[in-house]
């Protein structure tokens, strides 16, 4: 084996995890010694510099790291199996924003059917409910209806991976029969949903939209799923995701814009922001580790909710990044994100990151005042395509009463933190180089996962613990800054996305305005730790002031 070789092998041991170039160099690393030589050469990787002596003091400890890995390696760890460490977002001295629970829901006249069916694409959830509770409609006829749109523009949309119809049927039927003995459960009770296909439903494939996993089936149901099916909603399909949840592309190609077929819906939840969008369905759920809810409801024009990392679980959904993973509800109103949300969050004893706190929200509430509302006031001025849109935005939130208050993202380095994903999900994924099933991936260019997984498997664990200490700093710098605050508002890309998705604060985005190719925009209003209460009674406030998020796609296609 030639010494160049050896000293890869040897960097990546001194750099924490293991990687393994293929099955014959695997076998051979036994005889591949670390040398003095190749510890020199590792230290240009992690910066520090040793004395040849102080190296060979290591080379044992080195080679015993060595055959620990391989040894935990033959383990095969799946996906599911999580870390015996868990990440805590509550900062010193936190004081959670709501001191008890309880959902109210605003007052509203009956609901009458449309003359044109059709119309129903784009009811809301509580108009949907008013109907199949006052028997207007049936939620068999519901389910089907909007199975045949998802089924109408999926060839040019491209946001199906499989339809879970024989269940839905089931499912809707029997809240039919509920419903018709008096046994109505509430909101949901009936309404058809989907899920972005990184949770899991028993008797269906999750695929989580890549290749190496495209025949998989998972015999278990997301607590997510669940939470939905008790709370009476019916699963119509499972949604796509960009490949191992980044960006719109899978294996079955890519998921377009309903507002732009030569765009693409942005991910990774590609599926369920463009079948939301195109009124293919009332509600569907979609996750965030980075931007993932965030950037395809702005592409395509939805309303979705990031909630607080703790706040919902995430047994039977895959593991990305264990302390940056969220779920959230996908949908056309903060009404509608909050009903979802409110059956969805909770503490479930099989994810031990879940956060048990106080969710209030009160849909009656129709003015601002009072409220003390931040805003990113550098990022604002910055601006970019978004920046009359965004500086409306605030004349309105000031029309409807709120005290408006600049604030600053924090100084410290928290975008150099980003490696703390990238870490987390070479590990999640170490199989995939270790058997190389990455090569199996569609995207292989250099920002493609592939090629993150296999470069993760040189960060050293010291640094990643340092950037997790770091972390520590950065969330409890946000929780000073915020303080006396009600929520702050930020556009939907900047610094503030990378820094929140760390700190596990909530954010609602919702379209705020079309840029001049008729595309929509986007705002985020941004909550305390476990202030979704307060960013969705504010997101509502402004919808019903405004009419950007009743706006839909013509879908001429």
């Amino acid at each position: 084996m030639k010494t160049s070789t050896k000293k890869m092998f040897t960097i990546t041991a001194l750099c924490g995890f293991s990687f393994v170039f293929g099955a014959f160099i695997t076998q051979k690393l036994e005889n591949s010694p670390i040398t003095v030589a190749v510890v020199n050469e590792a230290e240009k990787l992690i910066g520090i510099d040793f004395k040849d002596a102080q190296a060979d003091s290591m080379l044992n400890g080195l080679t015993d790291h060595r055959k620990a890995y391989e040894e935990l390696r033959k383990l095969h760890l799946d996906n599911s199996v999580v870390p015996a460490l868990n990440f805590n977002p509550i900062p010193v001295g936190f004081v959670y924003p709501d001191k008890s629970s309880g959902f109210l829901l605003d007052k509203r006249s009956i609901t009458q059917m449309p003359a044109d069916k059709n119309e129903l694409a784009f009811y809301s959830i509580r108009q949907l409910a008013d109907l199949i509770r006052t028997k207007k409609i049936t939620s068999v006829e519901l389910t089907k209806f909007f199975i045949q749109r998802l089924k109408t523009y999926d060839p040019k949309l491209l946001f199906v991976v499989n339809y879970t119809e024989e269940l839905a049927l089931k499912q809707a039927a029997q809240a039919d029969a509920e419903i018709k003995v008096g046994h109505y459960k509430g909101v949901l009770h009936g309404i058809p949903f989907g899920v972005k296909d990184l949770l899991s439903a028993k008797g269906y494939k999750t695929t989580w939209g890549s290749v190496p996993y495209k025949n998989q089936q998972l015999d278990v149901d997301a607590t997510v799923v669940k939470k939905l099916e008790a709370a009476g909603a019916v699963l119509v399909a499972k949604l796509t995701l960009g490949e191992l949840a980044s960006g719109d592309v899978w294996f079955g190609g890519r998921t377009n814009n309903p507002w732009d077929l030569k765009r693409g819906s942005s991910g990774s939840s590609a599926g369920p922001a463009s079948a939301i969008s195109a009124g293919c369905l009332p509600f569907a759920i979609g996750s965030e580790t980075l931007g993932s809810i965030v950037s395809p409801s702005t592409e395509c024009g939805d309303t979705g909710l990031r909630p607080s990392f703790g706040r919902v679980s995430k047994t039977g959904a895959m593991a990305l990044s264990w302390t940056m993973d969220k779920l959230g509800p996908i949908t056309r109103s903060a009404e509608d994100c909050a009903i979802v949300f409110n059956a969805i969050q909770g503490i479930d004893p099989q994810d031990l990151s879940t956060i048990s706190a106080p969710f209030k929200y009160d849909g009656n509430q129709k003015s601002l005042k009072g409220w003390k509302i931040g805003y990113l006031k550098a990022d604002f001025d910055r601006g970019r395509g978004n920046k009359s849109s965004d500086s409306s935005t605030l004349i309105k939130l000031k029309e409807l009463g709120a005290e408006l208050v600049p604030i600053e993202l924090p100084k410290l380095p928290y975008n150099s933190l980003r490696f703390i994903l990238e870490t987390e999900s070479g590990a999640a994924f170490q199989e995939l180089v270790l058997n190389h099933k990455d090569d199996q991936m569609v995207r292989q260019g250099k920002g493609g996962w592939p090629n993150i997984f296999r470069t993760a498997q040189f960060v050293p664990a010291v640094e990643y613990i340092q950037a997790n200490r770091v972390r520590t700093m950065v969330i409890q710098d946000w929780y000073e800054k915020l303080k006396g605050l009600d929520m702050y508002v930020a556009p939907a890309f900047s610094g503030n996305l990378v820094l929140t998705n760390l700190t596990a604060n909530p954010c609602v985005v919702l379209p705020n305005g079309f840029n001049k190719q008729g595309r929509p925009l986007s705002i985020t209003f941004m909550g305390q730790l476990f202030g979704e209460g307060k960013i969705l009674e504010a997101a509502k406030i402004y919808q019903d002031a405004t009419d950007f998020n009743k706006k839909h796609p013509t879908l001429n296609f």
